[in-house]
């Protein structure tokens, strides 16, 4: 009688002894035990998948719990906690966008841990105006009639379209070589038409003429959209209408014209630093224009939100529309930007606002960076197996604004040896603490000029470590 072939199911432990298994080697991340075990339960059904679709290549049980340890890791590490920013680009999409300052931050905690008057009137005692202190500032800082604010800039543009393109005259002329995609995949003519309003695209991709706005005018238009072009940049025969042409053309026809400004910028970018001038909304406002759109976490340096300035009217009726309620921001986003437009209100017309990204901006290469540079080099010059450096390097404004911008920098630049740049760089974002940098000229590099002078100690410390 032959002997029973083994059971290729018998290879998969229970549930529950994997589990004794990591508790008892310990050193586990801080992850509740429903998440631990959801992960190990998968993890074993898996295997179970494999073996049943006869994959031999399945581990032993010791090989098994050292796999549900590093998804562990790798499922701790996915929370969203801070990283050093080496990367040299300052608003940086993928790591936050605009750091907000310590009072905002401060300001935040203290709202979110307390009860605070979101909805009260103090002097009342009744239901009050939700966010309408930060509304009086915003229309202040942007020398607008009146203000509000949206959770990012594509609500924004969203509800300005749903008040103003609607019904019969639902129709948006827009100029071609202003259609944009803002990152992520999203592009302005989807999130315009997810309104329910319908662009009528005119001109050329590179020119526009007043005349192909004016052609494109019926009983069915809503309104004349422009939109910065703050993520790209168009050279050569070029051509468009000014905001000023199509503000009077927009009168003609008693058409309101709004522009969707992005980039948020609310002081003189080139007083800020060794950049082009970037258009604030006071500036467009001041051109005419209905209403403006400008996103809070790109050069306004404060949190992801959406403001809307411009004639009190529409304003009024933008807050009126039942989707706006949909589009609103929470306490602690109104708190954060509170604190962040008051810093602009109190800063002085020859001063700059004590801003995180303000003050990273207009950062000077021998005076700020360079000091940081040479203590770091310092520090690291008893390191064996690293090869250190200081050198020059380009910083940018990154979040989808000014893409010609050039920022003079200073990086550090590393030549491991025994160790692959690409290794060094995985290393470095597997820390407690993450750094991202980048590698060019198969260097490994981080640029001072998006790391926090405080962060200076523990960039150290990981660059140490990891050798």
């Amino acid at each position: 009688m032959s002997a029973k072939s083994p059971n290729p199911f018998s290879r998969i432990p229970a549930v529950d002894k994997v589990i004794v298994a990591l508790e008892k080697k310990g050193g586990l991340p801080p992850l509740p035990q429903p998440l631990i075990t959801d992960l190990v339960r998968h993890t074993l059904e898996e295997i179970r998948e494999r073996v049943k679709a006869g994959d031999p290549n399945v581990d032993e049980f010791e090989g098994t719990v050292r796999l549900i340890r590093e998804r562990i890791g790798v499922l701790y590490r996915s929370r969203i906690h801070p990283v050093i920013n080496g990367t040299g680009v300052c608003i940086h999409t993928n790591l936050g966008r605009a750091p907000l300052r310590k009072e905002a931050v401060q300001a935040i905690a203290d709202v979110g841990r307390f009860y605070n008057n979101l909805e009260l009137d103090l002097e009342s005692g009744e239901r009050g105006s939700r966010g309408g202190f930060l509304e009086t500032c915003l229309a202040k800082l942007c020398d607008a009639e009146s203000a509000t604010v949206t959770n990012n800039c594509a609500a924004a543009l969203i509800i300005i379209l749903k008040h103003l393109a609607k019904g019969d005259r639902n129709e948006v002329v827009i100029s071609r070589g202003e259609l944009v995609e803002i990152g992520g995949g999203f592009r302005v003519p989807e999130i315009m038409e997810a309104s329910g309003a319908k662009l009528v695209e005119v001109g050329a991709t590179n020119k526009t003429t007043l005349d192909d706005y004016r052609n494109a005018i019926t009983p069915r238009t809503g309104m004349l959209l422009k939109v910065h072009r703050s993520n790209f940049y168009m050279e050569g025969f070029t051509g468009e209408p000014s905001t000023e042409e199509l503000v009077a053309l927009g009168r003609e026809y008693g058409l309101p014209v709004v522009e969707d400004l992005g980039s948020g910028a609310m002081v003189m970018t080139e007083q800020v630093s060794a950049i082009p001038h970037e258009p604030t909304a006071s500036e467009v406002l001041g051109r005419g224009v209905d209403l403006v759109c400008v996103s809070g976490d790109k050069l306004l340096g404060g949190p992801q939100a959406g403001i809307i300035a411009g004639k009190a009217g529409l304003v009024a009726g933008i807050k009126k529309e039942p989707f706006f309620r949909a589009l609103r921001c929470d306490k602690l986003i109104l708190t954060a930007m509170q604190e962040t437009v008051l810093e602009y209100l109190r800063t002085g017309e020859n001063e700059k606002p004590d801003l995180p990204l303000i003050g990273m901006l207009s950062a000077t290469v021998e005076d700020d960076l360079r000091p940081r540079a040479e203590a770091i080099l310092k520090r690291l010059s008893g390191a064996g197996g690293l090869e250190c450096s200081v050198v020059d390097s380009i910083a940018r404004c990154g979040g989808g604004t000014m893409p010609k911008a050039e920022i003079p920098s200073l990086a550090l630049e590393f030549l491991p040896s025994g160790l692959s740049v690409t290794k060094m760089a995985q290393r470095l974002r597997g820390m407690p603490l993450p750094v991202m940098g980048y590698i060019a000229e198969d260097s490994f590099r981080i640029d001072l000029r998006t790391v926090f002078p405080e962060q200076d100690v523990s960039l150290v410390e990981n660059l140490l470590a990891i050798l």
